[in-house]
């Protein structure tokens, strides 16, 4: 039976078993739901036995239960890691939805209920691909899953359980859905993810918050300062001064450039969406990659003094600001936070105190496109979609992406069916049902080439 065919017929129970999944509010962000985290993970267990699992066992973590379930077909084939989470954000606002954010609804092509993308409808994705080619005796890898409950409140057990079970996790590859294309008609490959340096500046002067009138002019106002500092951070041409920051900047193959220089992108309309007159960034790169594959910094948020209604004339005693870099791969965030802190105290000038406080980060992540696994996964995109996929970088940050890289020494495909308009994180997520049937298709076909 071919895959379209297998999908048809089975479609209704398709759905039943996703619904079962989605009823069950996990969500790891609130601690009275620690019993759906359970049941959640229970549910999983019973799925992935019922797909052809050898066995599947529910395991602990020093936070919630890991499911970790495996298919070995030979020791000399291939063996692929399946990674996904079972835990999904809060549904507040609730008033926004449509219907009820955990009584998943079939409306207009599309299924509506949080975690319906994000990550239930695509990790069911990965697991109705395994059952088909199981049931079919068509399975040419080993498959491995790992299903956590806590990716959304950033994967706190997930490393700890990876360097306690390496060998249990022992694999090729790993293939992980749970991020986005470009449209519907515009199929694309996650290449790339930027890691994350963050942290809390504080600016201390005088004492106390003096009169701006007696003092001012004469002792050092900590905002100005804090602002002098940061302002020289970015050169004119949109380069970070910190010293030894680039040592590690890969250079983007000129392939890829060609790859993003392919992506539909209407500068226009990206401008009117947020309101701007015009872009800036590093010269020399195009805004999808200054948004992608180079690093940035940004002031996340400023603030001291008086800022509250009328007037109020003071020097603040204390000026202070949260800043991040996004970083791209081999930027090493620790190395790069304690760049940054060295650099901060370098510039600030004796009249003030400064204390640069490391937040939290995480390392960024860039997959090689002539990896045999990407390949097979491109073809597999190519014949469910019937085109080829574009490869993409991503501006955000998944941490756990890179933790499996340093602690299991193993890449990842990011072969993921999501799209903007799913509204993850957001009331009303959904998810479109054709690419919903088109992903169990890609991944089937991501099997039988990645396999052989």
């Amino acid at each position: 039976m071919d895959i379209k065919t297998y999908i048809a017929t089975n479609e209704a129970r398709f759905f039943d078993e996703l619904f079962s999944l989605i009823r069950i509010p996990s969500i790891s962000a609130k601690p009275e739901h620690k019993a759906d985290m359970l049941r959640c993970a229970e549910r999983w267990q019973q799925l992935l036995l019922e797909a052809g699992a050898d066995h599947v066992n529910i395991m602990p973590s020093k936070g919630n239960p890991i499911v970790y379930g495996e298919k070995r077909v030979s020791p000399d084939a291939k063996t692929v890691l399946v990674y996904a989470h079972y835990d999904v954000m809060p549904a507040e606002p609730l008033e926004l939805w449509k219907s009820d954010p955990f009584e998943p609804v079939i409306r207009d092509n599309h299924l509506w209920a949080r975690g319906a993308d994000d990550d239930k409808g695509q990790s069911f994705i990965q697991v109705k691909a395994f059952e088909y080619l199981v049931k079919n005796d068509l399975l040419n890898c080993n498959v491995k899953f790992i299903f956590e409950g806590e990716e959304e409140i950033g994967s706190p057990s997930l490393e700890a359980f990876c360097e306690e079970h390496k060998d249990l996790l022992k694999a090729d590859i790993i293939l992980v859905s749970d991020t986005s294309m470009l449209g519907a008609d515009t199929p694309s490959l996650t290449t790339g993810l930027r890691g994350l340096a963050y942290w809390e500046i504080e600016v201390t002067g005088p004492n106390r918050d003096l009169h701006s009138g007696h003092f001012g002019g004469a002792v050092a106002n900590p905002i100005n300062t804090l602002c002098e500092l940061l302002a020289k951070v970015i050169d004119r041409d949109g380069r970070i001064t910190i010293p030894h920051f680039y040592d590690d900047v890969l250079p983007v193959p000129q392939a890829e450039r060609d790859m993003i220089a392919k992506i539909p992108f209407n500068l226009e309309k990206y401008k009117q969406n947020i309101d701007i007159n015009e872009v800036q960034g590093e010269i020399g790169y195009s805004t999808l990659e200054r948004n992608s594959c180079r690093p940035s910094f940004d002031v996340c948020g400023i603030w001291g003094g008086y800022t509250g209604e009328g007037s109020k004339t003071v020097l603040p005693s204390k000026a202070y600001a949260k800043v991040s870099c996004r970083l791209v791969a081999n930027q090493n965030h620790e190395t790069i936070s304690q760049l940054f802190i060295d650099y901060m105290h370098q510039l600030a000038p004796k009249s003030v105190r400064i204390k640069v406080t490391p937040m939290h980060g995480g390392q960024g992540y860039v997959c090689p496109i002539d990896l045999p696994a990407y390949k097979a996964a491109e073809k597999g995109f190519e014949k469910a979609f019937g085109q080829k996929p574009l490869a993409v970088r991503r501006g955000g940050s998944i941490p756990i992406i890179s933790t499996f890289e340093q602690v299991l020494g193993i890449k990842t495909i990011l072969m993921g069916f999501g799209l903007e308009s799913n509204a993850i994180h957001s009331p009303n997520e959904n998810f479109d049902l054709t690419i919903f049937r088109q992903g169990i298709e890609a991944v089937v076909e991501f099997y039988k080439e990645y396999g052989n």
